[in-house]
């Protein structure tokens, strides 16, 4: 008997390319580390000061992809349409779309002011439908696509001040459910992940300053404020969020599409 070595096997979504928006950091950043640990090249976006943004690309690199940064101006059409088109023309390819950048404001409808509801929108919504529209006709071409909206628990229930936002999750839920629709024939998968509330950095600035504000510890802030609704009464993970979008964009998800995913910890079970 001839003895061989074992081959590795390839990693699950090696030779795939994918965009993440707004991931720099937060629930982006972890699912840019899902998939880059998972073998695709990774296009990331979003804020940061450049060294930041370098410290995001080495470490997603030392997977073993190639990681770019695109800096496009997403309330732009024009720069959620280049987005996709550069990163097709350095790649050649598209084969996973992640829309997760977001903006919230907090008001009573009467003074939610028109600026703040149109980026809202712009930077929720119709950003996810400019880089839906470039790349779907690639992706039905070559027989394969897995487009993610990170929604929120927003986009199944409402929360009063936030009529923007909510609005424009119920809105990605409805385009998500579309564009499941017109791609099943063609490979192409587009479902929604729908957190509530997740441990973030951002999330963690607002404890102290809601404790401040509220005259109340911190256990308190986050009980009985931020994870009320949540009846597991904890905060998912950025690390949950980007295994569930590994799993949609694997062999596992492929006839997993139009659906609203909960990670709510129960909130939408109410």
């Amino acid at each position: 008997m001839i003895a061989t070595a074992a081959r590795s096997p390839l990693p699950p979504l090696a030779g795939r390319v994918a965009i993440v928006t707004g991931s720099t950091s937060g629930i982006g950043l972890g699912i840019a580390r899902a998939l880059a640990e998972a073998g695709a090249d990774i296009v990331i976006n979003g804020l940061g000061d450049a060294d930041a943004i370098a410290a995001v690309r080495s470490e997603l690199a030392a997977y073993g992809g190639t990681i770019a940064w695109n800096g496009a101006n997403l309330l732009d059409p024009q720069g959620a349409v280049a987005l996709v088109t550069e990163t097709i023309g350095v790649f050649g390819r598209v084969d996973i779309l992640v829309n997760n950048a977001g903006i919230q404001h907090v008001s009573p409808i009467e003074t939610f002011s028109a600026e703040r509801w149109d980026a809202i929108i712009a930077l929720n919504l119709s950003a996810a439908f400019h880089t839906i529209r470039t790349a779907f006709a690639a992706m039905k071409e070559q027989g394969f696509g897995r487009i993610i909206n990170v929604a929120s628990a927003h986009a199944l229930v409402a929360s009063p001040f936030k009529s923007a936002y909510v609005a424009a999750k119920h809105g990605v839920l409805g385009l998500t459910k579309t564009v499941a629709l017109e791609g099943a024939e063609q490979g192409v998968t587009c479902n929604a992940i729908c957190p509530g509330y997740v441990w973030t950095p951002l999330v963690e600035n607002q404890i102290a300053d809601t404790a401040r504000a509220r005259g109340i510890d911190r256990e308190a802030v986050i009980r009985d404020v931020l994870l009320a609704a949540q009846p597991n009464k904890r905060f998912a993970t950025v690390e949950e969020i980007g295994a569930l979008a590994l799993f949609l964009c694997g062999p596992g998800g492929a006839s997993i599409t139009g659906a609203a995913l909960p990670v709510d910890g129960g909130w939408t079970a109410h």
